[in-house]
């Protein structure tokens, strides 16, 4: 029988600095004693024979496990005749983690109004795309009027589907800044047909009205919240969009914000604006008077730099608080990685999913041994690239509308790196947030058993193993050694494939507590400014849809 951690979810609060600190301090604590979990890499997890280090009673009970309890673990679902600790990490786990399940808007946002796309803004968009641009838009555009302000940055914009939507649906004047001048391009031509459409709207309907703006974009790499604030009050001082603004809003905020005593304003938002990106917006909006709000859903914190390690300045993206940084605890590469980890997209799994995904890791933790037995100069001064990234997607996405087509909620797929296991891919991206491409079209979710011993041992997967090491070697640009014994590195490796699962399960499950902790330092980072500054932490989306969902909304009071 399973028992859930609901009982026990989330009984600290972040209403306010002292209690954010609180809740900091706590998961802090409780991550120290697992540094054998959050400081190694799957990928060695043969090489190093990382199972050692993990309480015997644990491993030998979750070895025994069907896959659905494993992928069940970061959620803080545990089995009856699970030991106590076991249990008691689990549940732990999952009451320091950030409550995901979708906040009621209309209670957390009143007066805000949530509109559905039409199919002319939505055309391209995923579900998941569309569902996160559908809410996000609604409250960016809620927000911008409240404040007075009629301009609105689109930080890493991508596709431009935001700015798009709060361009021609909401009516705002949106500035688009994304480091890609292919994304540019592509958004300057989707808004083009977009234009003509709503055009040809306001010929019917409202004869002589000629207030149709596109969304400006800017091509624009932003690598410091200096660059990020010059572009703000480069925007304020262009008389963009006022006038577009003072036509469309309620005449008391017209009053406000068009004043010519007064400092234009503007409002930043950022739909997933990867690791220091999210960062250097909460900074602008601090060090920027022109920026009075902040709406920010942050992605990739395995790109995040971080004091003492990769950064040394005043940029550095973790941590942000004075409180955080009074713990001198840091994090370091394993451990931003593991916060991409997604207790919704473990949940949501299938299966054969699951199982396909361990036995991927099993493969990948075996090549490992290959390349360090081989090959020891590609692995210390060469690491893996981050290739083939682009159809990785490409493939989750359209795997993500099949499944979401064939059930009324499931999870999505997305890549390891910013989420999740993957399911079915020719790349695999590693637990150090590489990829490695592997010929995939015959590891058959029919095939592939990792659950119980005697279904390790059921299927000889060592072809499989070789087919995928000879594939991972010719990625590298590497020819097969005359003297690998690959089937000898199996067969050392195999008996314990079985426990890969057990571990990154356990290890998945401190994914969400260290998300947690990123999140509250940024947000007490605002709480620490005092008064003059509201902020607060909302999941904002279905996190079946996105478990990447909450965003921090900040303005100035």
């Amino acid at each position: 029988m399973a028992a859930s951690a609901g009982a026990r979810e989330c009984k600290y609060s972040c209403e306010t600095a002292t209690q954010t600190l609180l809740w900091i301090h706590a998961i802090i604590d409780f991550i120290r004693p697992y540094s054998f979990l959050t400081n190694a890499h799957v990928v060695n997890f043969f090489k190093d024979r990382l199972w050692e280090a993990v309480d015997k009673e644990w491993i030998e009970c979750l070895r025994k496990e069907p896959v659905e309890n494993l992928l069940q673990i970061p959620s803080g679902i545990v089995q009856e005749h699970w030991p106590a600790s076991l249990k008691e990490f689990v549940f732990t786990s999952r009451s320091l983690a950030f409550p995901r399940e979708q906040t009621d808007l209309q209670k957390a946002l009143p007066g805000l109004n949530l509109c559905p796309l039409n199919s002319v803004l939505s055309q391209g968009m995923n579900l998941k795309k569309k569902h996160e641009v559908e809410v996000l838009s609604a409250i960016v555009s809620s927000i911008a009027s409240n404040v007075g302000a009629p301009t609105i940055i689109d930080v890493g914009a991508g596709q431009g589907y935001l700015a798009q939507v709060l361009s021609f649906h909401y009516r705002h004047c949106v500035i688009a800044i994304d480091a890609c001048s292919h994304h540019g391009r592509v958004t300057n031509a989707r808004a083009e047909r977009i234009k003509k459409y709503y055009a040809a709207q306001m010929r019917n309907s409202e004869p002589g009205k000629r207030n149709l703006i596109m969304p400006k974009t800017i091509t624009c790499r932003v690598i410091s919240n200096e660059m990020l604030k010059s572009l703000a009050y480069k925007a304020t001082r262009e008389d963009i969009g006022i006038e577009q603004y003072c036509a469309t809003h309620d005449s008391k905020l017209q009053q406000s914000s068009c004043n010519a005593d007064n400092v234009a304003s503007l409002v930043l938002a950022g739909l997933h604006a990867c690791g220091d990106l999210s960062v250097m917006m909460l900074k602008t909006f601090l060090d920027c008077e022109e920026v009075k709000s902040v709406i920010s859903i942050g992605c990739c914190y395995n790109l995040l730099s971080e004091e003492g390690f990769n950064h040394v300045d005043s940029q550095c993206g973790f941590p942000m608080s004075f409180g955080v940084k009074s713990t001198c605890f840091s994090l370091g590469k394993c451990l931003l990685d593991l916060a991409c980890q997604s207790a919704e997209r473990w949940r949501c799994m299938e299966n054969d999913a699951g199982l396909h995904n361990f036995w991927l890791h099993a493969f990948r933790g075996a090549f490992q041994m290959v390349l360090t037995r081989y090959y020891p100069d590609v692995v210390t001064s060469s690491p893996i690239g981050r290739q083939g990234k682009t159809l990785r997607r490409r493939q989750q996405r359209a795997t993500l509308d099949s499944l979401l087509h064939k059930k009324e909620s499931i999870c999505s797929q997305s890549n390891m790196n910013g989420n999740c296991p993957p399911m079915e891919l020719k790349e695999l991206e590693t637990d150090d947030g590489s990829t490695l491409a592997f010929e995939a079209a015959t590891l058959s979710h029919g095939n592939i058993h990792i659950g119980s011993k005697c279904e390790a041992k059921s299927v000889d997967q060592y072809p499989l193993f070789l087919r995928y090491t000879l594939s991972g070697l010719c990625r590298l640009g590497l020819k097969p050694l005359q003297d690998i014994n690959f089937q000898g590195i199996w067969n050392e490796v195999e008996p314990f494939a079985e426990l890969i699962g057990p571990y990154w399960s356990l290890r998945a499950a401190l994914g969400p507590v260290l998300e947690t902790l990123l999140l509250l330092d940024r947000l007490l980072f605002l709480q620490e400014q005092g008064g003059s500054i509201e902020a607060v932490m909302l999941p904002i989306f279905d996190p079946a849809l996105s478990p990447r969902n909450v965003a921090i909304i900040a303005r100035k009071s």
